[in-house]
């Protein structure tokens, strides 16, 4: 199941966002910027910004997330958000030991799909493993053939095993990364990701990320999330018909945060 950590993020991130919108609207100096900007004028100023589309300025804080017990599918999703930063577990350099893998629930809902999906899973493990046995010990006899130590033979030999047999790893295999994303990359996530026509593990993922941002800036993700929670949805005639259910399901997130 997805868990997502916030690992860190930019000290007084209102202010922050406040003082780059200071300097924008004002004749202060770099110097003066931070005096008198108390957290009620700092949240007027993210009010301002918000209400005239200027954005720029919270580019200046960012958050980094630990998100783990997600599957390499999602993997291929959250990275087309490209204005962030990602560290991925790789499967060159860590072997995938009986490795564990993320199972949609429609197909835990149905106990015939379930065997089926647990059978096509066990049989990577077992060809993953296979193949990577398989290969080390090729690869450790050609290293110890041109005059490598056994044991440096294998160890380089474990690296150029696994780099291959990872090919025959589902989408379904768990992977965690770290993924760091400025505020406005954020607005731009929950707007696609939040919105309940976006794909199951993704949508999880991007909530409990949202419920951790607004619980440290309320004021700077008050009108973050799927679009229709504070306008009409952009979906058209692919809109999922729901919007009233999803404004009261992230009025509800943002009660249980602000506690």
């Amino acid at each position: 199941m997805a868990k997502v950590t916030l690992l860190a993020h930019t000290p007084n991130p209102e202010k922050t966002v406040a003082a780059a919108a200071k300097l924008c609207y004002s004749s202060s100096t770099i110097d003066s910027l931070m005096e008198n900007l108390t957290q009620e004028k700092a949240g007027e100023f993210v009010q301002m910004l918000a209400q005239m589309g200027h954005e720029s300025p919270v580019e200046h804080v960012s958050f980094t997330f630990g998100i783990e017990g997600v599957s390499r599918s999602l993997l291929a999703q959250i990275t087309r958000h490209r204005i962030a930063s990602y560290s991925v577990q790789s499967q060159r350099y860590v072997r995938e030991k009986d490795f564990q893998f993320v199972t949609p629930p429609e197909i835990a809902a149905d106990p015939k799909a379930h065997a089926l999906f647990k059978e096509a899973m066990d049989n990577a493990i077992a060809s993953y493993n296979a193949l990577a046995d398989l290969l080390k010990e090729k690869h450790t006899h050609t290293l110890m053939e041109q005059g490598i130590p056994e044991k440096e033979a294998r160890r380089q030999a474990e690296k150029m095993a696994i780099e291959d047999a990872r090919y025959v790893l589902p989408n379904a295999c768990d992977t965690q990364m770290i993924v760091t994303m400025n505020a406005r990359s954020l607005y731009n996530f929950f707007h696609h990701r939040c919105c309940n026509r976006a794909q199951w593990e993704i949508r999880e993922v991007a909530k409990q990320m949202f419920q951790l941002v607004y619980e440290v800036a309320p004021m700077l993700f008050v009108s973050a999330g799927p679009s229709c929670v504070n306008g009409p949805c952009p979906e058209g005639r692919m809109s999922c018909g729901r919007m009233e259910e999803m404004r009261r399901e992230y009025a509800r997130l943002k009660e249980a945060a602000a506690k």
